[in-house]
């Protein structure tokens, strides 16, 4: 029997696994956090599964996203980068890799953990929302307006507010599974 799943989920299988095992779920592991800042980042202007079939690639890349090391890139790192056609090839999103790995750990260093700091805006609680289909769900919110400001004022980039609520989604702050997923109740 097929299982009930989210509106944007197609029959790719790396799009269902990516729905059913990690969207919405929890995170609260540094490394993880990063991971998904870094690729919400890139996949502005992109769809999700573009990125879902190129993150072992963007792994690869970007060293398992390793904030200390990407903090350190040198030019010629971002040169390979720039020619790494396993990987989106924008200037500004690469070059924004660095840039967020360097305020990532500021962020760090200031609140002990990116972590904690942005688990406070959410007390380090997800939001439960009841949305039924995929007209309810927003594409920002006051919370994700407010995130994303914070971040820029800290130096992020790719950081708008949009980016920021799908980051919310996929970290689990939000848990935006509409009301006939099955996952809305396990996650």
């Amino acid at each position: 029997m097929d299982k009930n799943r989210c509106f944007w989920v197609s029959n790719d299988q790396l799009y269902c696994k990516y729905h059913d095992e990690e969207w919405g779920v929890p995170v609260f592991d540094d490394l993880v956090l990063f991971e998904f800042l870094i690729l919400e980042g890139f996949q502005a202007g992109l769809s999700w599964i573009t990125i879902l079939k190129k993150r072992e690639n963007f792994r690869n890349a970007f060293d398992d996203f390793n904030y200390n090391k990407i903090a350190k890139y040198s030019e010629d790192k971002l040169e390979e980068l720039r020619n790494d056609k396993g990987i989106i090839r924008n200037k500004l999103k690469i070059e924004s890799a660095v840039i967020n790995a360097k305020a990532f750990i500021k962020v760090q260093e200031e609140f002990g953990s990116f972590s904690k700091y942005i688990w406070g805006f959410v007390n380090e609680k997800p939001i439960k929302n009841t949305f039924k289909n995929k007209y309810d769900v927003p594409a920002t919110t006051e919370l994700s307006d407010k995130i994303s400001k914070d971040l820029k004022k800290r130096g992020f980039k790719f950081v708008g507010s949009t980016i920021i609520y799908a980051f919310m989604q996929a970290i689990g702050m939000v848990n935006d599974h509409t009301l006939n997923c099955f996952r809305y109740n396990e996650v």
